[in-house]
């Protein structure tokens, strides 16, 4: 079956390469869409994707804020008074603040900072994104960390010892990151001391507070209780506040819509375009299909033999769409769009890979089982 399919496939090359063509573009605009937007989604939670935070750890923030990249300043006495709370173990504050950066080489910018207390440095930066320096070094004065590809946008070595100014304060870049980049700007991660010296905030107030529970403690107990016991503040569990800033910012933006709004008619056009050029190809082939059915085969064997020719050109095609992937995201390695092809997504697109090479052979099936044998004589 698999060679008779072959042999229809190499009888008409031109088609044959149109129908691949269609998979080849379709495919790789879809993978490319799908991989920037779950780059620009792991972005969006970047504050609490970089912390050093647990899957079982609750985020205090302002009781009105759903977006966990725009959070509003709370009462810094919440971080002690939470810890009477039934069930936990320990918390910690979060705080973070805007600055302008201004680099030796006279280029200015803005940068977020995030800080956190030692030696844990709840905030951040991730210890599997720290390439050069160590989380303690952030305790120092003035010491921040420094993002390998914002350094290479403005301009500087991407290695620790950097100095610049932060708010016209000097300060030194002593922990060196890799993809802990944020949402909307370049983030610098610090102890909480170091935030309030370069941004001159009062004592009184952080952003968020981390809070972790007692091993065995259901952390949503621990939730409802802090829900009712505070005023102004309401807690989350991680995951809960991630899809919550996904909503938001995929809603207010219409990034949701963009990207799929191309990814759908990507799969339209490809599906229609494989569709009506097998269509078009069974057409050219009639006597060959009604000979067939003339000397004995079935309209099953047919509809096998059309499917595994649309199934041939799906495994074709999907590879060469994902080796032009893999190309692409090496190509794009050395920018701050980091891309990731995992198991998960490879398959999502060999599915629609299939959806629009064996839907598409539809057209030509429903013809050819419709074929009269005589009607070609």
């Amino acid at each position: 079956m698999i060679l008779t399919a072959f042999k229809f496939m190499m009888f008409d090359r031109p088609k044959s390469i149109g129908i691949l063509v269609g998979i080849v573009i379709s495919i790789f605009l879809i993978g490319q869409q799908l991989a920037t937007l779950r780059f620009l989604t792991g972005l969006m939670t970047a504050l609490i994707e970089n912390s050093n935070s647990g899957p079982d750890d609750i985020w205090i923030i302002d009781n009105i804020t759903e977006n966990v990249n725009v959070l509003s300043r709370i009462d810094s006495r919440v971080q002690q008074e939470i810890k009477s709370i039934e069930g936990v173990l320990s918390s910690h504050s979060i705080l973070v603040a805007n600055a302008s950066i201004t680099l030796p080489n006279g280029k200015t910018g803005a940068v977020n900072l995030v800080g956190s207390d030692g030696p844990t440095f709840v905030a951040g930066p991730h210890p599997s994104k720290v390439i050069e320096g160590s989380l303690s070094d952030l305790a120092q004065i003035s010491a921040v960390s420094l993002e390998y590809f914002n350094a290479k946008a403005f301009g500087i070595p991407a290695s620790t010892g950097q100095t610049f100014e932060l708010n016209k304060k000097q300060a030194v870049s002593r922990v060196l990151t890799r993809n802990a980049q944020g949402f909307g700007g370049d983030n610098m991660y610090t102890s909480i001391d170091n935030v309030r010296y370069f941004s001159d905030l009062p004592p009184d107030k952080v952003n968020a507070v981390i809070v972790k529970v007692k091993p065995g403690t259901d952390p949503r107990l621990v939730i409802d209780r802090i829900n009712k016991t505070f005023y102004g503040v309401r807690a989350w569990e991680a995951e809960n506040l991630k899809k919550s800033t996904y909503s938001e910012i995929l809603i207010s933006s219409n990034m949701g819509v963009s990207f799929g709004s191309l990814i759908v008619f990507a799969t339209i056009s490809g599906f229609f375009i494989i569709g009506l050029t097998l269509y078009s190809s069974a057409l050219d082939r009639l006597v060959d299909y009604g000979t067939l059915k003339a000397i004995g085969a079935t309209n099953g064997y047919v509809t096998r033999l059309i499917l595994t020719q649309a199934f041939l050109f799906a495994v074709i095609g999907f590879s060469i769409a994902f080796a032009l992937l893999l190309v692409f995201k090496a190509a794009v390695s050395n920018s701050s769009l980091t891309l990731e092809f995992d198991w998960p997504l490879s398959l999502l697109l060999f599915v629609f890979t299939l959806f629009m090479s064996v839907g598409g052979s539809l057209f030509a099936v429903i013809k050819i089982s419709r074929l009269e044998p005589a009607s070609i004589f």
